[in-house]
């Protein structure tokens, strides 16, 4: 299965996991049998908080290791777009959330790996629908056919001793890269335009969390 830059690829079928293993987000034999996420009790609504910094288009770039073509094809396709602020023509610029970054990092190592673009669509949508904290502690497995969401270790081995997870991706480690990543660069304060050098995603991370207490 091969990959372009922009972000297509040729899709695989999927095959069913065993009822004890971890269920999957999607693959062509279980694609209407999703498990709809519960929210984590006292967890903040990543799609009712306000953003209160976002990051332009080559900022976002760097961070998650994407070229600009692959981001502005991803945006204009509708996989991965700026939730703080979509350019709305010459003169605007998009602002990308710190989630939307830690987003598109995920989608560009499935690509690198040769999950199909339809089964990372999916994935994506998955993962906007869950919580902070949710993400912290997910990892994603994929046989290339299928990807597997994970919250424990012992999903994760189950999933390799049944064959079904062949690479995986640890959330919360990408989550700490595009953090480490983005404290080097700039952010853009949303209200007032202020352009933030070292500003550190955590902080803000912290007080939704102290908001959702």
């Amino acid at each position: 299965m091969r990959s372009s830059g922009d972000g297509t690829a040729g899709g695989a079928p999927g095959r069913s996991p065993r009822e004890h293993s971890p269920y999957p987000l999607h693959g062509n034999a279980v694609g209407h049998a999703v498990r709809r996420p519960v929210p984590v009790p006292g967890d903040a609504d990543p799609g009712a908080a306000s953003e209160e910094v976002g990051y332009r288009g080559p900022t976002a770039c760097a961070a998650a290791g994407i070229t600009y073509r692959q981001l502005d094809y991803w945006a204009r396709t509708g996989l991965v777009e700026p939730s703080v602020r979509p350019a709305y023509g010459s003169g605007t610029q998009r602002l990308y959330s710190f989630r939307d970054v830690v987003v598109l990092k995920i989608v560009k190592r499935f690509l690198d790996t040769g999950v199909s673009l339809q089964n990372i669509r999916t994935t994506v949508q998955h993962l906007k629908e869950r919580g902070f904290r949710d993400l912290e502690r997910m990892t994603l497995m994929s046989d290339g056919a299928t990807v597997y969401e994970c919250t424990s270790p012992d999903e994760v081995h189950a999933l390799l001793q049944g064959g079904q997870g062949v690479f995986g991706i640890a959330v919360g480690v990408v989550w700490r890269d595009v953090e480490g990543a983005l404290s080097e660069l700039h952010g853009e304060r949303v209200d007032t335009g202020e352009t933030l050098v070292g500003h550190n995603p955590s902080d803000e991370l912290a007080r939704r969390r102290n908001r959702a207490v």
